[in-house]
């Protein structure tokens, strides 16, 4: 019966796949000294009974280079917007002007470099998790399918094909981590 089964290996890789790319879109947030639209893509807002993108509760735009604002469509989501923005940890000070959100963006110090660069690392080890989540989960139907009888030659070889996916996938992670550190430490 379980000779025939089959790991949906094509699964687990879109699975840690997504994860690199949800990193990738946290890592675009860490800003390196330049405002943009991206480095709020990853706060949420409670609107609504329900967490929120900022950029679904107002317009989000770049007027000059060291300057992001927040034009907030709903007046009583300022300061949930605001609170956001102060508790997301990009150590940006927002200043309120009506329903526009200013977030005036300060030139990196040494400091502020060696915090990003930690929490570009944070994310970096949420991504780790979230990679050895999926081979948990591929390791527990391989576990399933050898209790349906499936032989231990099988069961190995599974198992090293999974192990073999995450490793690529930490590396990988490992690589971007580098990378992002290296572009924050630049002055």
């Amino acid at each position: 019966m379980s000779e025939d089964f089959i790991l949906d290996t094509d699964d687990l890789n879109r699975r840690m796949d997504g994860t690199l790319a949800n990193l990738r879109t946290e890592f675009a947030s860490l800003r390196t000294g330049r405002g943009s639209g991206s480095m709020l893509d990853p706060i949420m807002v409670d609107a609504y009974g329900q967490m929120t993108p900022i950029n679904q509760v107002g317009t989000v735009n770049v007027p000059e280079p060291r300057m992001v604002t927040i034009n907030v469509w709903d007046k009583g989501l300022v300061g949930k917007v605001e609170k956001a923005i102060r508790e997301s940890g990009l150590g940006i000070n927002p200043q309120l002007n009506g329903t526009i959100i200013m977030l005036p963006i300060p030139e990196l110090n040494e400091e502020r470099r060696r915090e990003l660069t930690k929490v570009a690392g944070g994310y970096a080890e949420h991504a780790r998790v979230a990679i050895r989540n999926v081979r948990q989960d591929g390791m527990q139907q391989i576990k399933k399918a050898k209790a349906d009888g499936m032989s231990e030659d099988d069961q190995k070889l599974w198992e090293e094909e999974v192990q073999t996916m995450t490793n690529t996938h930490i590396k990988r992670i490992d690589e971007m981590l580098d990378h992002k550190q290296e572009e924050i430490m630049q002055v």
